[in-house]
Formats: structure tokens, sequence, C-alpha cells
């Protein structure tokens, strides 16, 4: 009788064994492919500053989910308050779209909207192939172009459903004048986030935006104000505006760190990047936790060093970025850029753009020499 109990607690535990042997792994391998977190990133710069191509550095990588500046849809319906005001609703709007939370837009967009609704929908590569759009491969380099020609027709549900299958989400936004707005944000439990802080010359963005004022003037109206955005001195305004943002933006998040924003800073000034560009986009992608493929490698070589001109202000083509990025020198009187650097000397000085003291010096420094400041 003992015997024959034995031999059934020996049978059970065998049993227990086999079962143990047989299902743990694969529990274990069950938790060790549970898909990572999404890793999210905010490129935040301000208009004229190289940000769209920036972007598109971005948006053309496989593994990233990327829209560009989806808060305009707040500012274009709540055009009658000041950027101040504006700042909660667009943080709110920016962490629905890093969770790929899109029911954010039916507070700004029709109900019977269509993917081609969205802001500049077509400079996203992951709006241009599936499960977007069926016609292009996710591997592709996509123009606009060609994505607003063939991909436009697709409901909005596509939107989150696409963001959804990504690894990484990026969103480039203009519309952050504060990085202290996005503490909560940084500290969300639920989100991934870096900033890419990119920034420009100001004198070369005043340049910019003198080419495509009527472009930015509700914009610039809900920075400033209507009545400052008038006269001689209304395109100043906006400057200073931009320059000091980008001052305090930087002090926020290179001088006086908190914990949670340790590693995940990083400032980008635009000539760097067209000066080098296989180097500093090399930069942002280790910063990004994503792998620079030779094909874009590729990609980001010949558009940054065509022929082009840039007369197309939104659009991003190959051209001669480094030469590009420098027209200011040029077209710019030299009273308008002792204006821009004085009410910008402050950020020109912490970012590293060197001021000019002459006409002549204007014409005859050479780019080293301009950016001589510049340590990074």
């Amino acid at each position: 009788m003992v015997k024959s109990r034995m031999v059934q607690v020996l049978l059970l535990l065998v049993v227990l064994s086999f079962l143990l042997i047989y299902f743990l792994p694969c529990s274990n391998n069950a938790l060790m492919e549970e898909k990572p977190s999404p890793v999210h990133i905010l490129i935040l710069s301000s208009w004229r500053s190289g940000s769209s191509f920036t972007g598109q550095i971005f948006s053309q990588h496989p593994s990233v989910f990327y829209l560009m500046e989806p808060a305009w849809h707040v500012w274009v319906k709540m055009y009658q308050n000041s950027a101040e005001v504006l700042r909660m609703a667009v943080r709110d709007l920016v962490r629905s779209v890093f969770l790929c939370d899109m029911s954010v837009f039916d507070a700004y967009m029709s109900s019977q909207k269509k993917k081609s609704d969205l802001f500049q929908w077509e400079s996203s590569r992951a709006l241009c192939s599936p499960p977007a759009c069926d016609l292009f491969s996710r591997s592709d380099i996509i123009t606009a172009g060609n994505c607003r020609i063939i991909c436009g027709d697709y409901p909005f549900s596509k939107v989150e459903e696409a963001c959804k299958t990504y690894s990484h989400v990026v969103i480039k936004e203009v519309r952050f004048f504060d990085l202290k707005v996005l503490y909560p944000l940084l500290t969300d439990p639920s989100l991934n986030l870096k900033i890419i802080h990119l920034v420009r010359d100001p004198r070369a963005v005043f340049r910019s935006r003198e080419n495509t004022v009527a472009n930015l003037k509700r914009d610039s109206d809900i920075v400033v104000g209507p009545q400052r955005t008038k006269g001689e001195m209304g395109p100043y305004n906006t400057m200073e505006v931009i320059c000091r943002s980008h001052a305090e933006i930087y002090k926020a998040g290179s001088q006086a760190i908190p914990s949670f924003l340790k590693d995940r800073y990083l400032l980008v000034r635009y000539e760097d990047i067209v000066r080098d560009p296989l180097a500093r986009v090399a930069q942002m992608y280790r910063f990004a936790e994503l792998h620079f493929t030779p094909e874009l490698q590729k990609w980001v070589h010949n558009i940054t060093h065509g022929k082009g001109q840039g007369a197309q202000a939104f659009d991003i083509e190959s051209r001669d970025a480094l030469r590009v990025s420098q027209a200011w020198r040029n077209a710019l009187p030299f009273q308008k850029i002792e204006k821009v650097q004085n009410l910008c000397k402050n950020a020109m000085d912490l970012l590293g753009y060197r001021l000019v003291q002459s006409e002549e010096e204007q014409k005859n420094m050479s780019l080293d020499l301009l950016f001589a400041q510049n340590s990074s």
C-alpha cells in the first residue's frame, strides 16, 4: 500500500516536472518577445529653422511614425488666443499623438475627416506606406509629391492604425516656447520622451521669414499679437520672442538639468547639420536609438549636396544645403543684420553664433570663422 502510494507520488512529480519544463519556457519567451515601449521624439524648433528638413530625416526612417506640426490644427481652430493660452491644448494634443490616440483631433477637425485632412500629412512616409497606403513599401524613400497624388483617399482611422505599428513616434513642432511646459510629458510614465532642440542662426531665420511673411502671418499674430506684427518693427518683434524662447529652452535643457532631463535633451544647430550631414544625422539617430542604414546615408548625402538653391521655401528637395544656409550674408543689408543681432544677442551668444561687426566683415568672413564659437 505504502509502495503504491509512493509510486503515485513519483508519477505526479514526473507529470508536474514535465508541465513546468514544457510551459515555463513558453511563458518566458512570451515575456521576452513582448513589444518594447515606443520611443517618443519631439523635434522642438521654430519656423524657418530647417525643421521640415530635419523632420524628413526622421520621417524617411522605416521605423518611424512621423507627424509634422500637428498643433497647427489647434492654432487654426483657436487663432483668437495667444500662444501662452494655447500651450496646454498643444501639449495635450502632442501627448495623445505620441500615444497614438488620434481621437484628440476630433475637437479640431470635421467628423467626416479623411487622412488627407491632417496638416502636411504627405510629409509623413508612414502615412504613405502600409497600413496607411498600400502603394508604396515601408522601406521606400517617398516624396511628398508622389504621396499626395496616390495616398490621399484613405480614412482617417488609418492614421492611428499606422501609428501603433511603429517603434518610434516622432513629432516636429514649432509651437512651444518654454521647455518647462513639457516637463509633465517628460515625467509621464506612459511616455519615453526625448527632445531634439533644433536652432538656426537668427539672421538666416529672419531672411527666410521675410520671404514667407504671408504664410506666417497668422502664426506671428498668435505669437506677439496682431498689433505688434504691423509696421516696420513687426518682423523684429516676432524674432525677439523666438530668440528669447530658444535661449530659455537651451538654458532649461542644458544648464540647470532636472534629473528627468538627463540624456533626454539634445541641442542641434542647423548649420552643423548642413556642414557635416552624415555625422550630425548619425548623432541624432544615436540619440533617438535608430540605425542609420546605408540607404538613408545615401539619401541624406544626395538631398544636401544637390544644385538647387531652395527656391521653394516649404518643399524638401535636393539642394546645395550649405550654400543656401548662408544666403542671408548676401541677401540681407547690414542694417537689418544689426537689428536682428541687437534683439537676439543673448541667444546668439548662448548658441554659438558670432556677431558680425561691419558690412565688410559680413561679406568676407569665412564660414569657419563665422561659427568659430560652435563647439559641438
